[in-house]
């Protein structure tokens, strides 16, 4: 069930933060009525895809913190096994240099709350408690204003890596709307026309388009 309009699921939970320190409650508390969140989630520390996606997010964090938002990670992987990855080189498959917090979820319930745990719990016909399916969470990410509200979202299965540049667009489309009170039409980015949500004016954008 999709999250999108609704308060995002609250938590506490150990993370690492700058780098190098573990906290032990981190919560996503801390940003509202300050900060708009990029939440995304990822599969498994010291894999293949997921530090292309760290450090894609690194690369364009000076971009998302010009803009007030908070970039926030997070897997089901314990807080030691994060600052075991900061603490490895880029170029032998680490994630060192990397700055905005990364949350342990190692219970698994963030996932499970935000929809994205790649299988669940049943019991089996010996009636014994077991994991069905994978117990990492898929590639979620999740755009959360600063009233703790889910704006966007979107989820992708654990072999398709995302696009970082098209969740900056979604900022500045949340941006642009809350400013000017237009929406966003299709391929609109920062700078291009919205239009006015009324017949009037979706027809003077499509007959100037």
């Amino acid at each position: 069930m999709s999250l999108v309009g609704k308060k995002a699921p609250s938590f506490n939970s150990p993370a690492v933060i700058n780098g190098e320190e573990i906290v032990e409650n981190f919560s996503l508390e801390q940003y509202i009525g300050k900060k708009d969140v990029v939440l995304f989630f990822y599969p498994k520390d010291f894999t293949f895809v997921c530090p292309t996606e760290i450090h894609a997010f690194q690369e364009k964090l000076a971009e998302f913190e010009k803009r007030d938002v908070a970039v926030v990670g997070c897997s089901c992987d314990t807080e030691e096994t994060h600052l075991a990855w900061l603490n490895v080189a880029k170029d032998k498959g680490g994630i060192a240099g990397v700055t905005y917090p990364l949350i342990a979820d190692s219970s698994k319930t963030i996932a499970k709350n935000f929809g994205v745990l790649a299988g669940d719990w049943a019991y089996n016909e010996n009636d014994e408690l077991v994991f069905q399916g994978n117990p990492v969470s898929y590639r979620g990410t999740y755009l959360i204003d600063k009233n703790g509200v889910v704006r966007q979202e979107t989820v992708n299965d654990l072999p398709l890596g995302r696009n970082i540049d098209e969740t900056l667009r979604l900022v500045d489309a949340l941006h642009h709307v809350e400013k000017f009170g237009e929406v966003c039409p299709a391929n609109w980015s920062e700078g291009k026309d919205a239009m006015q949500a009324t017949r009037e004016g979706v027809a003077s954008y499509l007959a100037s388009h």
